[in-house]
C-alpha cells in the first residue's frame, strides 16, 4: 500500500472516530459532560493571560510571509520554528531564538539539500548544555516541503549548537521518505538522546539518535507497531527520567473507530503498550508532557477531549474532559506546561482554540486568544511553555504572528 493511501484511509478513520456521536450520546466514565460541569467546558469565564505581541525581525533572504509552527524553551532560552513564503509560493526555513522571550533575533540557517532550502519548519525539541556550562545546548526541528512525482513530504531533521546555524542534516531518502513513509510527527531530547514519534505502513515507528546529528529508523517493533490486533499510529513523544513515552492510536482488525494507545520504552527499541481508558474504546492520544514529572495525555473521544494520566506511564486513568463534539475532525494540536499549568490547543473542524487547566487536567477553562484562526487548510496555532510564561503562534492564513503571556496564579 503505498504512503497517499495509507493518509487516506487514515483520514476517513479519524472522521469516522470524531464524528459517529455528537453530544448526547454515551459518553466515557466521567467523560465530556462531567469535564464541563467540573469548570472546562466554557461555563467559567475564559482565563485571560494579557498578550503581548511580539516583534521578530524579518530574516535575511526574499521578503515574504512568516509561517510560525512550533516553539520551545529550556535552559532559559527560547526557540522558534517555522518558514517564510514569499509572493511566489516558494519557502525556506527560518528560525529565532530569544533569552527572555520579548527580544527575538534570526537563527541563522544551513541548508544543504534541494528541498532541505525548500523546508518549512514544524517541530522543534531542545536539551539544555552541561550543567554549570555557559553554552547554549542543542536544538533540533524537524522540517518538511512536499514535492516529488507524487507530491509527498520530503521530510529531514535540523541541528543547532550553542549559538551556531541551524543546519541541515543531510539523510537517505528512504529514512524519512519512500514507500513506506507515513509520519515523522513529534520530536523530543532525554537523558537517553533523542526520538521521533511517528509512523510507517506497517504502524507506529521511532528513529532515534544520541545527539540529533543522525537518526536510524526503528520500524516494525513488537508492540509498537501494527500487528494481528491492528494498526498503530504514533502522534507524539516525551522523554521520561529513563527512557520514552509516546501516545497514538490503534485501529483494531476489523474495526472502524481508533483505540488510545500509549507505550514506554527505556531504549527506543523494547516497547511497552498500554491502552488509555475510554468508553467503547474510542479516541486518540494526540498529546503528551510531563506535569511536576508525571505523564498527561490529551486526546479527541467522540463528544470532546479526555485527559489521562499516569503515574508510571503504564498505569492510565481518565481523568477529566473538556469541549465538545465540533463540525469536523476534532484534534489536539498543541499541549505544554507552565508554572503548573496545562495549556492545550484544540481543533473542533471550525477553529482553533486553547485551554487551561490549574489542577492536573481535572477541570478547564477556555484561553481568549488575540487571532481567530479557523481549523483546516494553511492555518495554524502552537504554545509553547517557560517558567511562568507562555508564547502562543497563530497563522490565521494571511499572516502568521506570535505573542507572550504571563501565567499567574491567581485567576488560572
Amino acid at each position: 500500500m503505498s504512503a497517499r493511501r495509507v493518509l487516506a484511509v487514515f483520514g476517513v478513520l479519524a472522521m469516522l472516530v470524531a464524528g459517529c456521536d455528537r453530544p448526547g450520546t454515551a459518553g466515557d466514565q466521567g467523560g465530556a459532560a462531567a469535564g464541563r460541569s467540573a469548570g472546562g467546558g466554557g461555563r467559567s469565564a475564559p482565563v485571560d493571560p494579557a498578550w503581548q505581541e511580539l516583534t521578530l525581525p524579518a530574516p535575511p533572504g526574499p521578503a515574504g510571509r512568516l509561517l510560525l509552527r512550533d516553539a520551545v524553551s529550556c535552559a532559559g532560552r527560547w526557540f522558534l520554528v517555522g518558514g517564510v513564503v514569499d509572493a511566489a509560493g516558494d519557502t525556506r526555513p527560518a528560525a529565532w531564538s530569544s533569552t527572555d522571550g520579548s527580544s527575538w533575533s534570526p537563527v541563522p540557517i544551513a541548508a544543504r539539500t534541494f528541498y532541505g532550502r525548500q523546508h518549512v519548519l514544524y517541530a522543534a525539541a531542545c536539551a539544555p548544555g552541561p550543567a554549570g556550562g555557559r553554552g547554549e545546548g542543542r536544538v533540533a526541528a524537524l522540517g518538511a516541503k512536499n514535492g516529488g512525482v507524487h507530491g509527498n513530504p520530503r521530510t529531514g531533521t535540523w541541528v543547532r549548537d550553542d549559538a551556531g546555524a541551524l543546519r541541515e542534516v543531510p539523510a537517505a531518502f528512504e529514512l524519512f521518505g519512500g514507500p513506506r513513509a507515513v509520519s515523522a510527527s513529534r520530536l523530543a531530547a532525554g537523558a537517553g538522546g533523542w526520538l521521533i514519534a511517528g509512523g510507517r505502513v506497517d504502524g507506529a515507528a521511532v528513529w532515534t539518535s544520541p545527539d540529533a546529528g543522525g537518526f536510524t529508523l526503528a520500524e516494525g517493533l513488537p508492540e509498537l507497531a501494527g500487528d494481528a490486533r491492528g494498526r498503530t499510529a504514533a502522534y507524539d513523544v516525551v522523554a521520561l527520567p529513563a527512557g520514552w513515552l509516546v501516545v497514538g492510536s490503534l485501529l483494531p482488525a476489523g474495526g472502524t473507530a481508533l483505540t488510545p494507545l500509549a507505550w514506554t520504552s527505556v531504549d527506543g527499541r523494547s516497547w511497552r503498550r498500554a491502552e488509555l481508558p475510554t468508553r467503547g474504546g474510542r479516541g486518540r492520544a494526540e498529546r503528551v508532557t510531563l506535569l511536576d514529572g508525571v505523564p498527561v495525555a490529551v486526546g479527541p473521544v467522540p463528544d470532546g477531549f479526555a485527559v489521562w494520566r499516569a503515574d508510571d506511564g503504564s498505569r492510565w486513568q481518565r481523568v477529566g474532559a473538556f469541549g465538545a463534539a465540533g463540525p469536523g475532525v476534532l484534534s489536539v494540536v498543541g499541549l505544554t506546561v507552565a508554572r503548573g499549568v496545562l495549556v492545550a490547543v484544540t481543533g473542533d473542524g471550525a477553529g482553533r482554540s486553547a485551554w487551561a487547566s490549574s489542577d492536573g487536567g481535572a477541570s478547564w477553562r477556555a484561553v481568549t486568544v488575540p487571532l481567530t484562526v479557523a481549523d483546516g487548510g494553511d492555518t495554524a496555532m502552537a504554545v509553547a511553555g517557560g517558567v511562568d510564561r507562555l508564547l502562543l503562534m497563530a497563522d490565521d492564513g494571511r499572516g502568521s504572528r506570535a505573542w507572550w503571556g504571563a501565567v499567574a496564579s491567581a485567576g488560572w
